[in-house]
């Protein structure tokens, strides 16, 4: 609650007239002064009643692509029995304010506004929550409260088509490690024929070798699964223009890009963080319900909201890769100040078949055969997705 310029000139002239009156004995100074201060006492008591107010929105959609237009509806409605008379009403959306018109809003009536959200930049935009103005009719006294809750609306980055997704690595039971672009039943081991066993299964050239009858025995190989390795240290995307490293941004597009291929594909698919610990509080700092591990939220919300953070190392990410060995084709995506650490990546070529890098952002093209590592140098998303079918198969 605030008191306006208007009503601490008022309470000063109250206490002004009380003095004087109560000091040479003028009573119409005294009634004056009592007025002045009754009238800001009753302008506190008008302020202070809170409105019922219900607040509801929804947003339209919820998930974007980066560029792609999305829309909030708000429905602001009285739930109480007074007419909500002098009430100014904003909504926060990102860092834009939107009036709400709910001037003499009668009761159980409703107001609906309806809004553009801001998709220009990949991110999480908070929306909300609704801020109400107070005034008593004077303007003596002003009180803003909050209503209702924050919705956050996804800007994920924008995905680039790719033709096909890399051919990754299956493992036998023998050791063997076969290129298998979709998974497949491999054969694995021969034995004794036994009755019940499907004649199309006999090996029919050894069972005359030996002479007895050998069956095939298969295995069915695990599908390849794709690790994507999002470098998101500040210190490997040092160029900034007005505050974004567009090095980054295009990172961010060309991991969406190999995530949604490998999900079109009904291919595994997992998607890391060079630095572990994902600043969610400060992706989204209005959104506190944003659970980036909870339920519903998928890899490219995550890309929506990772930022750049100096926490972090390029050795500890491959430490943790080569313990865990979480697929056969590692895809690292990082900028122009990540090439010095890419000696790390071609330390993973032993446990992971199929490794390429995507550098973004550089003047200067990567010196080839890098580490012993395929590595794509690309400006952004599109340029990378359009190199894609040069090297996807490794």
């Amino acid at each position: 609650m605030g008191i306006t310029a208007r009503g601490i000139g008022l309470l000063v002239v109250a206490v002004a007239l009380l003095g004087a009156g109560f000091r040479f004995g003028y009573p119409e100074l005294t009634l004056l002064g009592a007025a002045a201060g009754i009238a800001v006492a009753v302008a506190v008591v008008i302020a202070a009643r809170r409105p019922r107010l219900a607040v509801h929105r929804q947003a339209d959609p919820d998930r974007v692509a980066r560029g792609e237009p999305a829309a909030m509806t708000l429905t602001l409605r009285n739930a109480g029995r007074l007419r909500a008379a002098s009430l100014l009403a904003t909504d926060r959306c990102g860092d834009r304010v939107v009036p709400v018109p709910v001037l003499r809003l009668r009761p159980g009536a409703d107001t609906t506004v309806r809004y553009d959200v801001p998709t220009t930049r990949r991110g999480v935009v908070p929306v909300g929550p609704l801020r109400v103005t107070r005034r008593d009719p004077l303007g003596l006294v002003v009180l803003a409260r909050s209503y209702g809750g924050s919705v956050p609306v996804w800007v994920h980055p924008r995905i680039h088509p790719l033709s096909a997704v890399p051919t990754g690595a299956g493992r036998s039971l023998d050791g063997r490690v076969d290129a298998v672009p979709h998974g497949s039943i491999t054969f694995d081991s021969l034995r004794e024929y036994v009755v019940g066993d499907e004649l199309r299964r006999v090996h029919w050239r050894t069972s005359a070798r030996v002479g007895e009858l050998m069956v095939r025995e298969n295995v069915d190989t695990s599908l390849p699964r794709i690790v994507v390795l999002l470098d998101n240290r500040a210190a490997a995307h040092p160029d900034r223009a007005d505050g974004v490293a567009e090095s980054f941004e295009a990172a961010c597009e060309a991991a969406a890009s190999v995530v949604a291929a490998a999900v079109r594909e009904d291919l595994p698919v997992a998607l890391l963080f060079v630095a572990a610990a994902e600043p969610a509080a400060a992706a989204a700092p209005a959104c506190g319900s944003v659970d980036l591990d909870g339920p519903g939220v998928g890899p490219l919300d995550r890309l929506a909201a990772v930022t750049l953070t100096d926490e972090g190392t390029l050795e500890a990410a491959t430490g943790r890769l080569r313990r865990d060995r979480l697929g056969d084709t590692l895809v690292v995506l990082t900028g122009p100040g990540g090439r010095a650490d890419l000696g790390y990546v071609g330390a993973l070529r032993g446990a992971y078949p199929s490794v390429v890098v995507g550098v973004f952002g550089s003047a200067e093209p990567t010196p080839p055969d890098a580490a012993g590592l395929v590595v794509v140098d690309a400006p952004d998303g599109a340029a990378f997705a359009a190199e894609w079918d040069g090297v996807r198969r490794w």
